[in-house]
């Protein structure tokens, strides 16, 4: 159990959520329904054996992290997984239900397997967890990973085509494309290969695909990329 404060909402809250459940308790010193409903939700999140973790909010102390939830009176209580409200309840319950509101929380016997076999996230480990979750994001992006310090490109664009296009999956696509995996090395030589194919871009598709990977790689945070995308404008229109 951790009493969270208006500064300590984010890491407390929203980041510790997105590796394991967790169940706030917005409650105040004068609300008497906290008082007793407090203990039973302490109680039945302890059984968990930090499976769950139980946040209490104060909303007398701490106003900003309570108008997050838009609460309109308390006790409430709020379950979130993944940064997200996936359910809750208001008002004093029987301790029967917080049990069964707690429970609903917990992995699956599946879901604890395929956590153990990410952990480990070897080829071998991450492949099974594909067998039973193909389109799982986690173990995706650990393989493509994986098979492109390997080298095995090909093999990590076919898994990457599984997953919906997002920043991140996008930069791994790029760096299996074009066969950056080493940091280091991307950094020696990408820019004076982007030089390479500047003056191509226009009228081979071939050279500003490999252009748009490159800077994909080199990536929004480095200084030379909003150069290279200005001269890549200047090529093309």
């Amino acid at each position: 159990m951790i009493d969270v404060t208006d500064l300590s909402f984010e890491a407390d809250v929203l980041t510790e959520s997105m590796t394991r459940p967790v169940v706030v308790d917005l409650w105040a010193p004068w609300c008497g329904p906290c008082r007793t409903l407090g203990p039973m939700i302490e109680k039945v999140v302890a059984e968990t054996n930090g499976k769950v973790l139980l946040a209490k909010i104060n909303v007398d102390e701490n106003p900003a992290a309570s108008q997050a939830f838009q609460v309109q009176s308390i006790p409430a209580v709020y379950a979130m997984k993944d940064g997200q409200i996936v359910d809750g309840f208001m008002g004093a319950k029987p301790e029967a239900e917080i049990r069964e509101f707690v429970q609903k929380l917990l992995p699956s016997e599946s879901e604890q397997s395929m956590a153990e076999l990410l952990t480990i996230g070897d080829e071998e480990s991450l492949l099974a967890i594909l067998e039973t979750d193909p389109g799982h994001e986690a173990a995706i992006k650990a393989l493509a990973e994986l098979l492109i310090d390997k080298g095995r490109h090909d093999e990590a664009l076919q898994y990457l085509g599984r997953v919906p296009e997002t920043e991140e999956f996008r930069h791994l696509a790029a760096r299996a494309r074009t066969g950056a995996a080493d940091k280091a090395i991307e950094d020696a030589t990408i820019e004076s290969r982007l030089a390479e194919l500047l003056d191509r871009v226009k009228t081979d598709d071939a050279a500003r695909a490999e252009f748009v990977d490159l800077l994909e790689v080199l990536g929004p945070d480095n200084p030379s990329t909003p150069e290279w995308r200005r001269k890549l404008s200047t090529k093309l229109f």
